[in-house]
Order: structure tokens, then C-alpha cells, then sequence
């Protein structure tokens, strides 16, 4: 017996936006089966946490075109099921209440309306592959951006090819502006919503500059079409990838002073790298989604790590900015590294591993146990780089690697394994570099910055200042009028002798100290003293005897030798300049 394929629609209402509901209208037809089973996602690709889509689910109930009310039930937490009377429409109403402005989640009120895929709708398992359309009921004058394609010119009614297209292609609706602008015969658009001080002509000149970059490296554009969504707000920084747009959110005043713009720049040179690194070059893990549950990959390190250290490179190859600068952004992100004491506990595959319980859901003491994969993986990725360039004095260099896999897995979306990611990088290479990978890939052994500078001219240098004060191992914010301790080396002496995050600091020797004085006041001391520390912990006044260690840097510097061989003036002048 043939199996009727049904027919599937959604209509999103937003006719009351100021209640921050989503009025969602699921139909199904030809559905020839008793049971109706939806199943909501619990998580969506680029972001890799649980979040529990369902919690914003409410207000579900089901009819048939008679408008009989059909029996349903939940079996779990993401799981409805229907008892169809072998109705021949099936209607599912719901609304989502959406106030969460960021990349990964939906939003809506009286100005727009933002929403995911993953975050919004049901899939029918065992129908993930069918067509899905999408109607769209807004406020007269508002508009819509997506990258699926309208049905009709002049109506909002879009159709998705599956329900992974579906989850991978957000909506933005409202009053927003748009930007139409053209790079290598491809259509691209910048849709923004929001207020700010930035500049969109400036934006598109210098986001062109990153795009034409980036499609030396890949021969070229894997789209007909390119849409960046960028909402503006208070404080917010992120963004998150799709096979043909991305979503940006960025603080609004930070597009005109000029190192909050550079790094805006990287933002956007990082989520355009990812329509090949990870849209279409991906973890076999990634290969096929599961929306029910974790996707475990230990290749994340590559991934994110290895776009996150070309969102540095990018903008320099373009000229947006200069060596100097890209030296300080290395400078800046090594620092990070090297004050997170859990470096030496967790590797990055493992980390790579572990993104699903760990680097979304910090705690205080998160930086004494685990590492973050885009960190690490952004430094890994420049000691890789580094030793092809050398190498081959910098006619090969990581460009390769990823040219070879997009031509062995990323053309035709064959995902690739950790094996045949090392493989490709050996090839590369023309060596073996599993030392390499069992040192710092899979180990916890120290990364040899200098070791990999030195060929370049380059030399990893502390700031000699931050060696004035003997080292007591916490960092403190002020918060509300109050000194909080926010983190608490394990092995300094602050852990060792039990002092804890979130107690409130008060005082060193029985004298009142500020967070913004604690270095200076330090510095009165020398390594081997003894000294009272008092706090408030949970509202008990305790005082500790504290023995000071020996200096630690807590900032560093990527410096240019003083005294370079011709070689390595050229090595480092190829590297920077000559791209």
C-alpha cells in the first residue's frame, strides 16, 4: 500500500506583537494514520545547549475541518501526541511567547518579530524530509526577510524544502531597514533592526572586503543568494550561523570607536566563514541532526576554533586592519588562555566534547576545570598554521587544509571524522603530527608559543608591570556597592586556604579595599608575607591568614623580535602582509 504524503503548513500570526506571542497555526493534510505524533526540538545547530524550545510553548489544542476538538496528550517534555478520528485536516494551534532577543531564541513586540525555526515549530517524525510551507500574518506595514522563497511575489508565503532548511533559515519581520548590495554576481542584504550609531554603507564596504577575502580561500561562493540579519541593542554581542545568512546581535553605540567596530568586523568575518566551516564542512556527528537530544562531536576545536582564529586573520587580509592590530588581538586572546588555570585540566577535544554540560553553563568554577574550544582551538589552529607556513615559507598554510576539505567533504556535505580531519592536515603538512595532537589536542601539555614564534621574529612577552605584586590568586568585581569575588584559583593562595567566589571581599590587614585597588594594595607586599584577608561569606564576617606567592603575569604581549634574520622578516612580512 502507498503512503499518502500529507501536506504541511504553518501560519505565524503576529497580529498582537505587543503580548509577545506567536499565534502559530499547524495544518496537516492527507494524514492517513490515528496517531499524530509532533515533536518539538530541543536544541538548534550552531548552539550547542539543551535550551528547551518547549518551555515557551503554550496554549496547544487540536481540530479537524469540522472543528471537532481532537483528543491529544503529551508523552515528554517535547513530545504531543493526537488522536486523529481519521480527520482529513488535522489544525494544531499554539503560541509561543517570545521576549528572549538573542541569535539562538525568539522575539517579538510592538517593533518586530524575530523567531528560529528550532525554536518555533514541530516536526512529524519520519516527515522531517517533506516539503513544509510557511505563511506569514503580520501587521500591514511590515516587511519580511528570510532567505526561503516566496511562492508568491506579492504574498508572504514561503516554502522549505525539509525541516532542517526550515530550522536553518530564521525570519525577521517588521520596519527594519534594507540593505541590497552585490559582490562576485551573488545578491546579498543586510536586514537590521534597531538603533545605533553605525554607518551602513561603511558596513557593507568593509563586510564586501571580508566576502571577496574569504572566496579566494574557497574558489568562489557556494550561494545564489546572502542575507546577514543584525539586531542592535543595550549590551548584547553573538551571532550564529546558517547554510545562506547569519544572525548578528551587537551593542548599538559600538560601530564608531574604532576596536568595538574592529570587532564587530570579526564577528561578521567569523559567521560568514561558518557557510563553509561547519554549514557545509562538518563533524560526521553534525552530518544528520537529532533535535531531541546532544550531538557529540570532539571536532568543535576546528569548527569554531579554527574560524575563530581566521575572524582575526580575515579583516587583516582585507585591510581593515593593519599587522599591528591583528598582533594585539593574538596578544589579547593568549592572555585569556594562559589566566584559565583549566587549560591544564580539560583538553580541547575533550571540551569540543563536553560544549553540551560545560562551556554554556558556567560557574565559578568553571575556569579551574574546563577550556573553551573556540579559545583553544583558535590557538591550536595558529601553531597548525604556523608550522605549514614555515614549512613551505608560507606558499602552503591552512588555507590548504581547508581548501582539501571543502573539496573532499564540504562540496558535496560528507561529514568528516576526527581521523580524516588529521589526515587532511598531514597531508597538508607532509608530516605527522600525532605528537602534536596527543600534546595538545587531545593532552593538556602546554602550548609552545615561542617555540612556533620564534621562525616568525615573534616573541611572547609578559607585561613587566602585572610583576610588581605578588600573586594572590582571585578576581574581584564591584557590584552594587559591594566587592565581589567572581573566581578563585584553585592553586593560588586564596584557594588554598579556602576562600570561595561570591564571598564579599572588605578588607587586606584590617583596611578597607576596593576591587580597583587590590593590585596597588599588593603591591605594598612581597611573595612569602602573610597576610589578613577579611570577607563576608554568606553574611558570616570571616577573616583568613594568607601567604602571598611569587608574581604571575596576568597579561601578555606578541612582540616583534628586535634582532631578525632576513628569513624571518620575511616569513613573518609573508604571514601578515603578503596574503
Amino acid at each position: 500500500m502507498t503512503k499518502t504524503t500529507p501536506i504541511i503548513q504553518y501560519t505565524v500570526s503576529l497580529k498582537n506583537p505587543q503580548s509577545h506571542l506567536f499565534e502559530i497555526t499547524l495544518e496537516v493534510k492527507n494524514w492517513q494514520e490515528s496517531i499524530l505524533d509532533l515533536k518539538f526540538p530541543v536544541w538548534t545547530p550552531g548552539s550547542y545547549l539543551i535550551r528547551e524550545y518547549a518551555k515557551n510553548l503554550q496554549d496547544f489544542r487540536v481540530q479537524n475541518e469540522a472543528y471537532v476538538f481532537l483528543k491529544h496528550s503529551k508523552i515528554s517534555k517535547n513530545h504531543w501526541q493526537i488522536k486523529t478520528l481519521n480527520s482529513e485536516i488535522i489544525y494544531i494551534k499554539y503560541r509561543i511567547f517570545a521576549n528572549e532577543l538573542t541569535v539562538r531564541t525568539n522575539h517579538l513586540d510592538r517593533t518586530h518579530g524575530y523567531f528560529n525555526g528550532a525554536g518555533m515549530f514541530f516536526f512529524i517524525p519520519g516527515w522531517e524530509k517533506q516539503k513544509i510551507q510557511v505563511i506569514i500574518e503580520s501587521p500591514e506595514n511590515w516587511q519580511v526577510s528570510t532567505t526561503l522563497p516566496r511562492l508568491l511575489t506579492d504574498k508572504n508565503i514561503f516554502l522549505a524544502q525539509d525541516f532542517d532548511t526550515l530550522v536553518d533559515s530564521p525570519f525577521e519581520i517588521g520596519t527594519h531597514q534594507i540593505f541590497d548590495f552585490e559582490i562576485l554576481g551573488k545578491k546579498h542584504q543586510f536586514a537590521i533592526w534597531g538603533k545605533g550609531n553605525f554607518k551602513p554603507e561603511k558596513i557593507i564596504e568593509d563586510t564586501t572586503k571580508i566576502i571577496e577575502t574569504q572566496a579566494k580561500i574557497f574558489h568562489g561562493l557556494p550561494y545564489k543568494n546572502y542575507l546577514f540579519f543584525l539586531h542592535t541593542s543595550n549590551n548584547s554581542y553573538g551571532g550564529l550561523e546558517h547554510k545562506n545568512c547569519c544572525s548578528l546581535i551587537y551593542p548599538r553605540f559600538h560601530f564608531q570607536e574604532r576596536e568595538k567596530y574592529n570587532r564587530f568586523m570579526q564577528l561578521v568575518a567569523h559567521e560568514f566563514f561558518h557557510l563553509w566551516n561547519v554549514k557545509r564542512i562538518r563533524p560526521k556527528a553534525l552530518e544528520t541532526f537529532d533535535y531531541e537530544q546532544e550531538n557529540y562531536t570532539t571536532s568543535l576545536w576546528f569548527s569554531e576554533g579554527t574560524t575563530s582564529y581566521y575572524d582575526n586573520l580575515i579583516p587583516l587580509r582585507s585591510g581593515i586592519y593593519d599587522g599591528n592590530i591583528f598582533l594585539n588581538n593574538l596578544s589579547q586572546e593568549i592572555t585569556r588562555f594562559l589566566n584559565t588555570p583549566g587549560r591544564n585540566i580539560q583538553p580541547v577535544s575533550e571540551a569540543s566534547f563536553d560544549t553540551w554540560i560545560k562551556l554554556y553553563r558556567r560557574d565559578s568554577n568553571s575556569d579551574n576545570c574546563q577550556i573553551s574550544y573556540y579559545l583553544k582551538g583558535e590557538l591550536v589552529s595558529l601553531l597548525l598554521d604556523l608550522i605549514i607556513r614555515k614549512k613551505y615559507n608560507n606558499k602552503r598554510s591552512l588555507d590548504q587544509v581547508l581548501q582539501e576539505l571543502w573539496l573532499n567533504f564540504g562540496k558535496d556535505e560528507i561529514g568528516f571524522t576526527p581521523v580524516q580531519l588529521k589526515e587532511i592536515i598531514e597531508k597538508v603538512a607532509e608530516q605527522d603530527l600525532t605528537e602534536f595532537f596527543n600534546l595538545y589536542i587531545d593532552g593538556t601539555e602546554e602550548l609552545p608559543f615561542n617555540y612556533y614564534f620564534e621562525p616568525f621574529g615573534l616573541e611572547l612577552k609578559p607585561i613587566e608591570e602585572d610583576l610588581s605584586y605578588p600573586y594572590l590568586g582571585i578576581r574581584v568585581n564591584s557590584e552594587n556597592g559591594k566587592e565581589m569575588i567572581k573566581f578563585v584559583d584553585h592553586n593560588s593562595p586564596a584557594g588554598k586556604i579556602g576562600i570561595d567566589p561570591e564571598n564579599e571581599l572588605l578588607a587586606i590587614d584590617n583596611i578597607r579595599v576596593t576591587a580597583d585597588q587590590l593590585n596597588n594594595r599588593l603591591k605594598d607586599y612581597h611573595s612569602g608575607d602573610t597576610i589578613a584577608i577579611t570577607v563576608f561569606n554568606q553574611d558570616e564576617l570571616r577573616t583568613y591568614s594568607v601567604v602571598l606567592a611569587d608574581p604571575q603575569p596576568n597579561r601578555y604581549q606578541v612582540v616583534v623580535m628586535k634582532n631578525r634574520s632576513h628569513f624571518q622578516k620575511k616569513l613573518l612580512s609573508d604571514w601578515l602582509h603578503n596574503q
